[in-house]
């Protein structure tokens, strides 16, 4: 088994999205110790944007399709994912590999494969908030690996922003439910 584990964040050890992505990757080795991460920081090691050149290079692909287990940890900025995390979803999105299109419309190619997204966010934007309008990072990612073919996991940290409390209660609460994740 393979675990593909991808971080965006900028904020480094403070992050709370790569807090929640380690514990993920942590309790699915625990449970698979044979299991081979494979470590990408698209922040440490970012990608370019996409050019033609850069869409011809399926190294990222091969990556994650080779991957049985994708565990990602995305925080929300600007109410959407960090330009790192949609450069590398530039290069998995290709046509006649991930997705198709049939008479039907398109078609994912990718399923099979299990997607875990650590989210942190500054704010609450379930639906009811007043700000969940504005929330483009699970809608996204949800929408995109429906795209492909994979149903999408997701956990979050939310609010963490409002004040001290929020964010330990929030954050505590999201690391509890990696264990359930991670089953």
């Amino acid at each position: 088994m393979t675990i593909l584990h991808l971080d965006s964040s900028i904020t480094g050890e403070a992050s709370v999205s790569r807090q929640l992505s380690a514990s993920v990757v942590e309790r699915l080795k625990r449970e698979r110790p044979v299991a081979r991460v494979v470590r990408r920081d698209l922040f440490a090691d970012p990608l370019s944007h996409l050019t033609l050149d850069a869409y011809a290079d399926s190294n990222v692909l091969d990556e994650f399709l080779d991957a049985d287990t994708v565990v990602i940890g995305a925080p929300m900025y600007n109410f959407t994912l960090p330009t790192q995390l949609k450069a590398w979803l530039d290069r998995i999105l290709v046509a006649g590999r991930t997705f198709r299109y049939n008479a039907d419309g398109p078609e994912g190619l990718a399923g099979g494969k299990r997607v875990i997204v650590a989210m942190a966010r500054g704010g609450i934007y379930d639906d009811g908030s007043p700000a969940a309008a504005l929330e483009h990072l699970e809608t996204y990612l949800r929408g995109v690996f429906a795209f492909i073919g994979i149903a999408a996991e997701f956990v979050s940290a939310d609010g963490l922003n409002i004040s001290p409390e929020q964010k330990a209660q929030s954050v505590s609460e999201a690391l509890g439910e990696t264990v359930r994740l991670a089953a």
